[in-house]
């Protein structure tokens, strides 16, 4: 049986977290910590357990694997002292750097442990980039959306980017965006590479949603994926958590766990 412990634990994807781990037979939550949230309970299944300031707790409980929902400043770090502690981690916090990543990648490699971050965990998301960067090269316009709750501080989300990214390397055949005036700055949305371009929408009500756009002479192919409620994100959370172990270094994306 897995040990493990959650960073972040007192946030809504934290405590889904926590009470996915805890409900699951093969796993046990031994430590949740939160500094802004230190004494809150986090589920049902996972009795008494209540969140803690300190990350050490995580160590000090023998953890295997320890799950990061974040943010980027806090992850940086987090990270790197994982590393340090031979902990595995499953990180859905965004907004690293390509420096950061190379940093993980070194951190994580000299300690034998893996490092799974997932711009998204749920299957749904995962597949909705697969099948765009397959039909990517039978099109030659393309548009991602994204659509997130109001709580949401970056933009894009990291699922729009490794979309746009994967469509990209795809194919190197867009056509050019038309546009010579914005009468509104940024009605365009922001340039992906490829030029492919990115719009992100902050409202209330939603969770995550994903929508990629493809056109061609006389034919368009849409693409969406809805998460309607957090826990569609943690049958791709305990994936990655059980089969941390079998990997080493950095690995990108759900993807490469789910052989898609």
């Amino acid at each position: 049986m897995q040990r493990v412990g959650v960073f972040g634990a007192g946030g809504r994807m934290g405590l889904a977290v926590c009470e996915a781990v805890a409900g699951d037979p093969e796993l046990e939550l031994v430590a949740a910590v939160d500094p802004h949230r230190v004494g809150l309970p986090v589920g049902e299944p996972a009795g008494n357990l209540v969140t803690v300031a300190d990350r050490q707790a995580v160590a000090d409980a023998g953890a295997d694997v320890v799950v990061d929902f974040t943010i980027a400043d806090a992850a940086r770090d987090n990270l790197l002292w994982l590393a340090d502690q031979a902990i595995h981690a499953v990180v859905g916090t965004t907004g690293f750097t390509d420096d950061d990543l190379s940093g993980f990648e070194a951190a994580f490699s000299r300690a034998g442990r893996a490092c799974i971050i997932a711009p998204n965990f749920s299957i749904s998301a995962v597949l909705m980039m697969r099948f765009a960067e397959m039909a990517a090269p039978y099109f030659d316009t393309a548009e991602v959306i994204e659509l997130h709750h109001d709580a949401k501080i970056d933009a894009p989300s990291g699922t729009a980017r490794l979309t746009v990214e994967k469509m990209a390397a795809a194919s190197d055949h867009w056509a050019p965006d038309p546009t010579e005036h914005e009468e509104v700055a940024g009605a365009r949305g922001g340039e992906g590479p490829g030029g492919i371009r990115v719009h992100s929408v902050r409202m209330r009500g939603m969770v995550a949603h994903h929508e990629v756009i493809l056109g061609a002479q006389g034919q368009t192919l849409t693409i969406r994926q809805d998460s309607t409620d957090r826990s569609s994100f943690m049958p791709g959370v305990l994936t990655a958590v059980k089969h941390a172990s079998e990997h080493s270094g950095l690995v990108v994306g759900l993807d490469a766990l789910l052989d898609i």
